[in-house]
Formats: C-alpha cells, structure tokens, sequence
C-alpha cells in the first residue's frame, strides 16, 4: 500500500506493483475477519449479557449507519494521510472494538463497542477499496475479484474460530481477543509500496451532479447485494440458533459456508469476465441468489441451510467488487470520492437488510426474512447492463 494518494508516485522509491497488491490483499482479509467476529459472536454475547431481540436487531443497525459515517471519515483521512495510514488507523480502532465487544460488562459498552467498530469498518471501507482500485489501475486488468477472495478468506477463518472456541466452550471474549490479536499484527505487518504511474486524465470535470444519476445503476445493485449478504452476515447465526434449533458450535456454520461461497466466486470472477462479460456474470449471479435464498427459507433442517447459504455466497460475491471497479473508472483521478458516494447504497443495503431480518426475526419469521430478497433480484438483472469491462478485456 501506499501512503501517496491514487495515481501518484513517491520520487526515488521503486514501484513495486506486486507488493502493494499483497498489501491489499493483506488488508481485505483483515477487514473480512474483523467483520466476521463480529457477526458470528451475535448468539453468544446476546446470550451472555442477555439483550432482547429487538435491542441486538437495533444495535446491528447501529453498527451500518456508524459505518456510514465512518466512510466519510474515510474519505477525509485518505485525502490527508494516504490510504495506508487510514487503513492501519482503521485497524487498530477495529481491534479495539472486537476486545471491547467481548469484554463488555454491560449493555452500555457493548453498545459503545458495536458503534466503535461501524466507525472502524466504515473508514476501512474507503482506504482499501481506494487502493485497489489504484492497484487494478497499474495491472490494467480487473483484479478487483481478487480481493475480495481475501475479504472471503478472512471470513471464512473468523467464522470457525467462533464456532472451535464455543465448541471448547471457552468465552467469546477470548475469541474475540484472538480476532483483535490478528487484526493488530496484520496492522503492524503494512508495509508500502510505490505503484508505477498511471496515465489518467490530468484536467477530469468536478463531480457533478450528474454523476449521481450515473452512479445509480451500481448502486441499486450494490444496495441488493448487501440486503442479501446483511441478511445472510448479521441474522444466519442467529437464524441456525433459533429457528433450526442448532447449537452454539454449529450456528456460526452458515456464515462459513457463506463466505466459503463467496470465496468460490471471487476467485474465479476475474477470469469469468474476460471469459464472458461482465453483464452476463452479473445476470447469471443474480439468478443464482434468487434461487439460493427460496431454499434457505425453506430448509427443513441446518444442514441444509448451510450448503444453502453457501450458494448464495457463490452468486452474491460477484456484484459487488464489479460494481466497485465500474464505478471507479468513472473518475479515475478522484476513484476515493467516487466510491465513498456509492458506499452509501451499501450501507443503505446494509441497514436495509439488516433490520428488516431482525425485525421479521424477532417476531419468529425468520424464513420469510429469507425469502423476500428473492425478489430483489430483477433490480440486479435491469442493472446488469451498465457495467464497464476493464482494461486490456473485451465483452462478448
């Protein structure tokens, strides 16, 4: 990573194009992690400190409008510090957070903790994927997908440390202490690296208003995929712990095979673009959720809602970091301030998702949760053919 901002090269200092990728992929990963303990540990903190359904519904909410702010916050660091400092910033605040979480003695803090981490989360948002629309820059080809497999990975691993440290019936507060551990060490570990330079317009027009309406189609799209992906993040443990009757060591299993999916499809998204085009990956994906979410309401045991929720992670992983890569090239010179702006339709998606999930899953109707993003997914079709290829690709 750099500490310079988008498009400029520290004088004197190789580029290393390699190097700032790993440093990005090193980033995602952490994010992916920090963001998967938080939600996989939703069962047992409320268990521990016994908070109602609609105060855990509230609180998760929270953490998206927080993160909300702290995507601004985001932007005005990046803009006086480079991306590398906001994201080892980010890092330490989100690690901070995770102890917090769960340390908490009472509702108070895990309240103040939840709100700590949304600010955290928010302002990682905007330093990584800042860079790694720098870095798919200087490929010249989409490896956008890439980093988010890291986002998947880090998950994934999160995931199952909940799940072995309730199986070792050890308590969350030691699990998350690990998870912060990490986040610490992969902040110390950034190290920067200098991007070659990359011609982009040297006079761009301001961010006009019409940018907006341009920004809309990848919006409502990124708006559906984390509806989808909230509903499935924030509420799948919990889902498993209530409606399905499964243990505290299983609940956390939906989210890994979630992001195991996700992992499936991230890895191979890049290739499928080039390969087929960017709207057909992206209609085909959308197709994919529709019907992973109608067998995810419909399972009859947790079983099948794991392999379920796994399906779904395969097709909502593919949107979003198309829609990041598309939108960024639509002001290559001011990428930080474009995908702030679109960072509001994920946390409206977010938000969205989120509370609507708890709501419907306080009042026992979890399934129904499940089964109304479906629909969502004619938003994603229609919104399919505004994407961009990226350089050096052609569509077919």
């Amino acid at each position: 990573m750099s500490v310079s901002t988008p498009g400029r090269a520290r004088v004197g200092r190789p580029a290393d194009r390699a190097g700032a990728r790993r440093a990005t992929t090193l980033a995602f990963a952490a994010q992916g992690l920090s963001v998967a303990a938080v939600y996989t540990t939703v069962p047992a903190v409320t268990e521990h400190l016994r908070l109602s359904p609609l105060l855990t519904t509230a609180t998760l909410v929270g953490v998206a409008l927080t993160a909300g702010v702290g995507s601004f916050l985001g932007l005005a660091a990046v803009r006086v510090a480079g991306p590398v400092a906001t994201t080892r910033g980010a890092l330490l605040t989100a690690a901070t957070a995770l102890t917090l979480v769960g340390w908490a003695p009472g509702t108070a803090t895990v309240i103040c903790a939840y709100v700590l981490f949304g600010l955290a989360a928010g302002t990682l948002d905007v330093g990584i994927n800042t860079r790694a629309a720098s870095v798919e820059r200087a490929y010249g080809r989409s490896v956008f997908g890439s980093f988010y497999t890291a986002w998947s990975v880090g998950g994934v691993l999160a995931a199952l440390l909940t799940a072995g440290a309730a199986r070792l019936d050890r308590p969350v507060g030691e699990g998350l202490a690990v998870q912060a551990g990490v986040l610490l060490a992969v902040a110390v570990c950034l190290r920067t690296h200098t991007l070659p330079s990359v011609q982009v317009p040297s006079a761009q027009p301001p961010l006009e208003r019409g940018l907006w309406l341009r920004l809309l189609p990848f919006g409502l799209v990124l708006l559906v995929v984390y509806v989808v992906d909230s509903t499935v993040s924030a509420w799948s443990s919990v889902y498993l712990r209530q409606t399905l009757d499964a243990s505290l060591t299983v609940a956390p299993m939906a989210y890994a095979a979630y992001q195991a999916g996700t992992v499936v499809g991230r890895a191979t998204v890049d290739r499928l673009v080039q390969r087929v085009g960017t709207v057909a990956v992206v209609r085909t994906a959308a197709l994919v959720v529709a019907g992973a979410l109608v067998g995810m309401a419909a399972a009859p045991s947790w079983p099948v809602a794991v392999l379920a929720a796994g399906v779904v992670g395969l097709g909502a992983s593919v949107p979003a970091p198309l829609c990041l890569a598309s939108a960024a090239r639509l002001r290559p010179a001011a990428s930080e301030t474009v995908l702030a702006r679109l960072n509001l339709f994920n946390y409206a998606g977010v938000v969205t998702g989120g509370a609507v999930s708890g709501l419907l899953g306080s009042t026992g109707e979890f399934r129904l949760a499940y089964a109304a993003p479906a629909a969502l997914a004619v938003l994603v079709l229609t919104g399919a053919r505004h994407f961009t290829r990226p350089p050096g690709t052609s569509e077919t």
